[in-house]
């Protein structure tokens, strides 16, 4: 596995000492969690954590608010908590996304870097695929910098051929659903040739196309149900696996305890197809 920033775990780092030993496979499983938290609903992302792990993903990825923080004097208490949850799961490498309630303040950040092990934007690669995960966790908006962050390291992986941007808020909604491609990321991921944007923080699963590339907003994985709490709009609690293969990736939508559908079954105002 190859990695453009070093990467360590929430769990212990020892745990982990040798697992990039083996080179990573052309194809490979691996699942997407949404939001912890936001107002988190008692045991509901334990229940997500279990079932998506079920499948032997080859990681797990996080699209941002882990912790409920907002408060200085309690973070790291509650990232002391997610360690502790997290302890069943030690074989499973965890790339996490900052959240509004991950990183409000200097010293917020300062624990993220400490308990997620790297900076609030990254990268790495897997196998044939390239992930950015981009900070967006106290403004609407992706800032300068953190655009010419991602150029940067779109360029720099311009040969992997499944890319996956990955942040917690949607910045780009309001562009893909007026069907405007005239935006800073989305010319960038249509530059470089990124197929999959993911991000968070809505707790609702939703999906997009505009161009060619895949807009998703996943589901909560224990952040509160909002809106009209219909699984049919789109609120339920879940993850995404995916499958990575020949150059493309496969989404199921999984509702915990419920339905698996397919990435095409949702549309900007949820599900559009039952099978």
């Amino acid at each position: 596995m190859r990695s453009s920033n070093r990467w360590l775990p929430i769990i212990p780092i020892a745990a982990f000492l040798f697992a990039a030993a083996a080179p990573a496979p052309e194809a490979f499983h691996f699942v997407i969690l949404g939001d912890r938290t936001g107002e988190p609903v008692p045991d509901v992302y334990e229940h997500v954590l279990a079932d998506a792990t079920s499948s032997d993903p080859a990681f797990v990825v996080t699209t941002g608010d882990t912790i409920q923080g907002l408060d200085d004097t309690s973070a790291d208490a509650e990232w002391r908590q997610v360690e502790q949850i997290l302890v069943p799961y030690r074989r499973f490498r965890l790339y996490l996304a900052p959240g509004n309630h991950d990183i409000w303040s200097e010293p917020s950040e300062n624990l993220f870097r400490k308990y997620a092990g790297h900076p609030p934007h990254y990268s790495f690669d897997y196998g044939p695929a390239h992930f950015t995960i981009l900070d967006n966790s106290r403004s609407d908006q992706f800032s300068p910098d953190e655009l010419s962050f991602l150029e940067r390291d779109l360029k720099a992986h311009a040969s992997q051929p499944v890319k996956f941007i990955i942040s917690h808020r949607p910045s780009w909604i309001f562009n893909v659903l007026a069907g405007n491609p005239d935006f800073p990321l989305h010319r960038l991921a249509r530059t470089y040739g990124v197929q999959y944007v993911v991000a968070g923080h809505l707790h609702e699963m939703l999906h997009f196309k505009l161009e060619g590339i895949e807009y998703i907003s996943t589901p909560s994985s224990g952040g509160h149900l909002r809106g009209s709490e219909k699984y049919g709009d789109g609120w339920f609690f879940g993850y995404a696996g995916v499958d990575v293969r020949k150059g493309t990736a496969d989404f199921r939508i999984h509702q915990i305890h419920g339905s698996v559908t397919a990435l095409n079954d949702w549309g900007p105002g949820g599900l559009v197809l039952v099978k």
